[in-house]
């Protein structure tokens, strides 16, 4: 058979599949979505900021000591063996991510994603010293000047004390923090300093210079949500019925809704839609406003230009572009890069109470909703997802807190099977106690014989352990001469007043008759 090559075109008529990527400049915004997404920020980070240096039963109350291999929760720790809960822990995350995503949608990225909890408290830094969108986008193609240089080194300055911070406190989790400071700047371990600055390194420039392309083309959550989105689910949604045909009027102009022009029908609102995207008016090219929502490629024909009283309630400000954090316009539809924020949200309804309009042209809603069919908020995956979640939670609260404080293990000498001595045969045992609690404990250990009572358990009478400490416990178990073949023991460790009590299973060997 003879081979053929063929030519494979890498790139079409647009040129290449490279498209640099071009700066967002958030607007400022206020509203209730905003202070919720405050709140949320503050909320966070004052946990991750602070809980490394609060105190509990004498030690940091969360502190992840990997050299001790013990994970320090308030008033739990957790050891090597509690790793089935760590895993049932990631897979609650997991089953979490799923229930609220089909329920409401991307909350988790609005509102609770490191990444935009760290972008968002950057932009605070940004805006306060280069002011809001449009002087920072003056700034940007402005010359190098010392009010240019002033502004953009008490950014850089803030952004690499917070960054630096940051990394500090992350550490903080591993090593006792309040020691880590103790030893700042010059007498950090090599580790240390490294994973301080690696992380300081990743914050600064993730949420300083990357922003919204982690979520766009480095997380792969944006890509595979559309899986757990249907049309009952909770999204952020432009209206085209109400809002379309967009355009600027004069004031004076009533809502749709009061000038008998009412809602349209709902081919004719998205072929607007799809039409305005084709052919952006004027106000939509100085946004820039980018996005991958694809539509055909077939030819449109622009909109033509509608009297006052055909338009709809979108007065094209843009303003709805110019607040979202990833540049991309609502009007378009539902995109993989919205991270439902609610930013332009907020930014729509002000611009409706200015003008006398309604809210909610820009609106959380369902895709039912907006098309005027019934929404279903109980639907068959919510009701899965919430009764594995539940049954999750409730297997995790079980397991933690019927976790035992002592964990006893018997390990069989393995040197000889058994020894024959003058007193009889005997075996040799190693108890190995860990206590798990947060104080020195005292442990007796026990022997349970067999009918006839012939063993006889050598050992001491009570062991001491101090707190999140492992004992290894010599024993030696005797049999009269003559025992023979093997035989089933159980080993008891109890604490000094038996409320706690652990059974472990060995076996004892003799001669083979």
């Amino acid at each position: 058979m003879k081979n053929r090559s063929i030519d494979i075109a890498l790139t079409g008529d647009e040129g290449s599949f490279y498209v640099s990527e071009r700066k967002v400049y958030p607007r400022d915004v206020s509203g209730r979505y905003d202070r919720l997404r405050i709140a949320a920020v503050v909320w966070l980070l004052g946990m991750f900021y602070a809980f490394p240096w609060l105190r509990w039963d004498g030690r940091q109350a969360v502190l992840f000591d990997l050299p001790a291999r013990k994970f320090h929760v308030f008033g739990l720790t957790f050891w090597p063996q509690d790793f089935p809960l760590l895993a049932l822990l990631l897979i609650i995350a997991g089953v979490s991510l799923f229930f609220f995503t089909a329920l409401a949608g991307r909350l988790w990225c609005g509102y609770a994603c490191p990444q935009t909890v760290w972008t968002e408290t950057f932009l605070w830094m940004e805006r306060w010293t280069e002011g809001d969108r449009n002087a920072r986008i003056k700034l940007d193609a402005a010359p190098w000047s010392a009010n240019k240089l002033l502004r953009k080194g008490g950014k850089h300055a803030l952004w690499l004390g917070f960054a630096l911070w940051t990394g500090f406190t992350f550490v903080g989790f591993f090593t006792p923090i309040r020691e880590l400071a103790t030893r700042l700047p010059f007498s950090l371990g090599g580790w240390e300093t490294f994973w301080i600055l690696f992380y300081a390194f990743a914050t600064w420039g993730n949420a300083g210079f990357l922003r919204e392309q982690v979520c766009k083309y480095m997380c792969p959550y944006a890509r595979f949500q559309s899986a757990m989105f249907d049309r009952n689910t909770l999204l952020i949604a432009y209206d085209p019925m109400r809002g379309e045909p967009r355009g600027p009027r004069k004031r004076g102009l009533g809502s749709v809704l009061e000038r008998g022009r009412g809602l349209l029908e709902q081919f004719a609102a998205y072929d607007y839609v799809f039409r305005a995207s084709r052919h952006p008016s004027a106000a939509d090219n100085r946004v820039h406003a980018k996005g991958t929502i694809t539509f055909d490629r077939d030819a449109a024909e622009p909109l033509p230009k509608f009297a006052p009283e055909q338009l709809g309630d979108c007065i094209d400000c843009t303003i709805c572009v110019q607040v979202c954090p990833v540049g991309i316009d609502i009007r378009n539809g539902l995109q993989y890069e919205c991270i439902a924020c609610g930013a332009c949200i907020d930014a729509c309804d002000e611009v409706m109470a200015k003008v006398g309009y309604p809210k909610g042209l820009i609106r959380y809603t369902t895709q039912n909703a907006l098309d005027g069919k019934p929404t279903r908020v109980l639907r068959p995956r919510i009701l899965v997802y919430g009764t594995l979640l539940l049954a999750l939670l409730c297997a995790f609260a079980w397991g933690v807190s019927t976790r035992t404080p002592l964990i006893a293990e018997a390990l069989r000498d393995r040197n000889a099977l058994y020894r024959e001595t003058a007193e009889g045969v005997e075996n040799g045992y190693t108890l190995k106690l860990v206590n798990k609690t947060e104080r020195a404990q005292r442990y007796s250990i026990d022997l349970e014989r067999d009918d006839d009572n012939r063993l006889v358990l050598r050992a001491p009478r009570s062991v001491a352990v101090a707190a999140g400490d492992v004992a290894s416990v010599p024993v030696t178990v005797l049999a009269p001469a003559g025992t023979h073949g093997r035989r089933k023991i159980e080993f008891v460790v109890a604490d000094a007043d038996g409320s706690v009590r652990k059974e472990v299973e060995s076996s004892f060997f003799g001669p083979m008759p």
